[in-house]
């Protein structure tokens, strides 16, 4: 079969592959229909991301048809239409049972690295690093799926794969980025980040009953949707300080609620930023950058919460100062998207929400890498890409 694999920074290769197999009871095999490149994955093209390996199938956001199943799945059948869950998880472990899916201890074959890197591991993903289980992605013609009767969530409507594409990650993953930030009837949520992430937990926080939301960003194709679609105020950090602006919008307060929608490779504002950050992507030294949490931490009001869907993985230097003295709660971790996939499709059969507004460009798998070029450097005004293979 055909697939995007990752060869080294900025080398992603549309090759030919191993067709996948089923390799334990519960399994299933799905043929790949609509599949997309995430913000997330951009951490691999540019070299961010540890413990890849050359010919790593990628994609963590797919969908499609079930070919193929294991003996052991009872909830599924050939032919049938499902979304995947970019996270792995067994459904029955200690964490799966309380609704903590991501945090999954059984599906990461490689959690003793991980557990080296952070403590503890989390659950295994797809097309995401060997410290997360080296498991092959979805931007392929045919996916293994483990745990068949816990991950794929069957789709018997007739929407189409554009509409319910975004419940593998970014709409459930906005949608937990505004839950874990609590937000209560009235509240002003700032939102730093416009990307697709960022535009669900935009939406997600007016759905949870936010008075006012600000965005935060520098592109103006973002900015301007964010304005239009998610009916948010918008910031471009470029062009004004950003805790001068809050402040004079807030009466000196702060926002209630901060959402760092951002993640690992934030864009500071400021010539130092900017020579800093092009140094270390033209020397390959790229890592973790501070200045979204650092500015949501100096922003929040006190007594305030701020919430970290956007994906890190090194150490920060964090204030920690003024997140203790301000009593500030911080809520993290990737997605439990078992528990969010399916009252979020309710959602959109409800017509509350066409997740498919976000789709900026449409593409083959074999245009892959070509379009991972085009996301990064947000040229075209790209800011979502999804692909058929």
């Amino acid at each position: 079969m055909r697939a995007l694999c990752w060869h080294g920074k900025e080398d992603i290769r549309y090759d030919n592959v191993d067709d996948p197999k089923l390799e334990n009871k519960d399994d299933v095999i799905v043929k790949v229909t609509a599949t997309a490149i995430c913000g997330s994955d951009l951490h691999l093209y540019n070299g961010v991301a540890p413990a890849m390996q050359a010919g790593d199938v990628l994609g963590h956001e797919f969908m499609g048809e079930i070919v193929e199943i294991g003996p052991d799945v009872k909830n599924l059948k050939i032919g049938d239409r499902v979304v995947v869950p970019f996270t792995i998880s067994c459904g029955h472990c200690f964490f799966c049972q309380k609704d903590l899916f991501s945090l999954c201890d059984e599906s990461n074959p490689n959690a003793e690295q991980a557990a080296k890197e952070m403590g503890h591991s989390p659950a295994g993903l797809f097309g995401y690093t060997h410290m997360l289980g080296g498991f092959a992605g979805g931007q392929a013609e045919y996916v293994r799926v483990p745990y068949g009767n816990v991950g794929p969530l069957k789709i018997e409507s007739d929407l189409t794969d554009e509409q319910v594409l975004f419940l593998s990650d970014i709409y459930p993953t906005g949608y937990m980025g505004a839950d874990n930030a609590d937000i209560e009837e009235g509240d002003t949520v700032a939102v730093w980040g416009c990307g697709p992430v960022g535009q669900f937990t935009i939406r997600s926080a007016w759905m949870m009953g936010a008075g006012r939301v600000i965005a935060i960003d520098c592109i103006p194709e973002r900015l301007k949707m964010a304005k239009e679609q998610g009916k948010a105020e918008v910031l471009n950090f470029e062009e004004v300080d950003v805790y001068e602006q809050l402040m004079d919008m807030t009466k000196g307060r702060g926002p209630d609620r901060c959402i760092d929608a951002v993640g690992a490779e934030a864009h500071g504002a400021g010539t130092w930023s900017d020579v800093k950050e092009k140094v270390e992507l033209k020397t390959g030294t790229a890592s973790d950058r501070p200045h979204v949490i650092q500015e949501a931490i100096k922003c929040c009001r006190k007594g305030g919460n701020i919430s970290i869907p956007g994906v890190y993985f090194d150490e920060l230097k964090i204030p920690m100062g003024p997140m203790m003295n301000k009593a500030l709660t911080v809520r993290g971790g990737q997605t439990h998207m078992q528990h969010y996939m399916k009252p979020l499709l309710d959602k959109i059969e409800e017509g509350d929400i066409d997740p498919s507004y976000i789709i900026t460009h449409r593409a083959s798998l074999k245009d892959g890498p070509d379009m991972y070029k085009t996301f990064r450097d947000k040229a075209d005004e790209c800011i979502k890409v999804v692909m058929t293979p």
